[in-house]
């Protein structure tokens, strides 16, 4: 089976480099080849256009930015699809379906529940299959194939490319149709994005005790309130704490931003109150009016120390 990758962000990096650990085939493609160059030179396979990506491989993997972002690279001229409407151009010459070795999509960024189910129809029309399966996860479990995936799409599609899945995924699960997948994911993202700002004001009401910001992520860590991302990134948080700012960027703010805001569409959509979501997104838009955007997201609980904790 081979393998084709577009968008070559942090993530998708991480997962072409496990699936080159694990012997597939991969072709790339990104709006910049100097992020794929890495991979390509650990022996990936480079296409000029997403267009050609999709001529090359069996299987797409798209990692994108937004819904602006899949709409471009997509439908936009030389897009994925592109090759599927000369397939099909070819087979209505022919007179003779092409169905045994129909081209499959899987869309793994985060956007709102009605986009896939948008692009589900169109690529459905061009006789091609389409699942979402976004992830649970960063970049270190992509690298280690342990991830969560939650795929939405018909379970039929999902058996083509389970054993693909579960090579990026620790745990693989089907939770509906297209749409659902996006659905789960902006769950699984809201109490820790929430979270970040709980950890900031936490760290607001200990910090005039001035204790060393490592031993006070070990006993947040340790507590019951710790979750799974301080155990994870708490020596990363000290460190950031120390220096007053991230010698790396692994999620950027921006990134967080457009989660909430995705979070926050879709709970108006569907009339769920989301109130502390909301609150953390006002947060988080002022720290980016105050230059953190690019940051990591790490360098939120120092903003908010720096400027004295009070949401100014």
């Amino acid at each position: 089976m081979k393998i084709g990758i577009a968008g070559i962000g942090k993530m998708g990096a991480a997962i072409g480099t496990r699936l080159l650990s694990q012997g597939y085939d991969l072709t790339v493609w990104n709006r910049s080849s100097q992020k794929a160059q890495g991979l390509r030179d650990a022996g990936a396979k480079w296409a000029q256009s997403p267009q050609a990506l999709t001529a090359a491989v069996d299987v797409v993997l798209t990692l994108l930015t937004d819904e602006a972002a899949l709409d471009e690279v997509y439908a936009g001229p030389n897009g994925l699809l592109a090759e599927l409407a000369t397939m099909q151009a070819a087979s209505n010459a022919s007179g003779r379906a092409q169905l045994d070795n129909r081209k499959i999509f899987i869309d793994m960024s985060t956007v709102q529940p009605a986009k896939p189910k948008d692009m589900a129809a169109q690529i459905s029309a061009l006789g091609a299959v389409f699942l979402e399966c976004p992830v649970g996860g960063s970049v270190g479990p992509a690298k280690e194939g342990k991830l969560l995936g939650f795929v939405g799409g018909d379970a039929l599609d999902l058996e083509k490319v389970l054993p693909l899945l579960q090579t990026l995924c620790k745990r693989v699960e089907h939770v509906g149709q297209h749409g659902a997948g996006a659905t789960m994911k902006l769950a699984v993202n809201l109490p820790l994005m929430v979270y970040w700002q709980t950890l900031s004001e936490a760290l607001s009401l200990v910090e005039p005790l001035g204790l060393d910001p490592q031993r006070v992520i070990d006993i947040l860590s340790d507590s019951s309130g710790g979750p799974n991302m301080l155990k994870v990134r708490g020596t990363m948080i000290a460190q950031t704490l120390k220096q007053k700012k991230s010698d790396q960027v692994t999620v950027n703010v921006a990134t967080m931003r457009k989660d909430l805001r995705t979070m926050v569409a879709q709970g108006h959509l569907t009339h769920r109150d989301l109130p502390l979501t909301s609150l953390a997104l006002e947060k988080f838009n002022q720290a980016a009016q105050n230059g953190l955007d690019d940051k990591d997201c790490t360098e939120l609980p120092v903003w908010w120390l720096n400027q004295g904790g009070v949401g100014k």
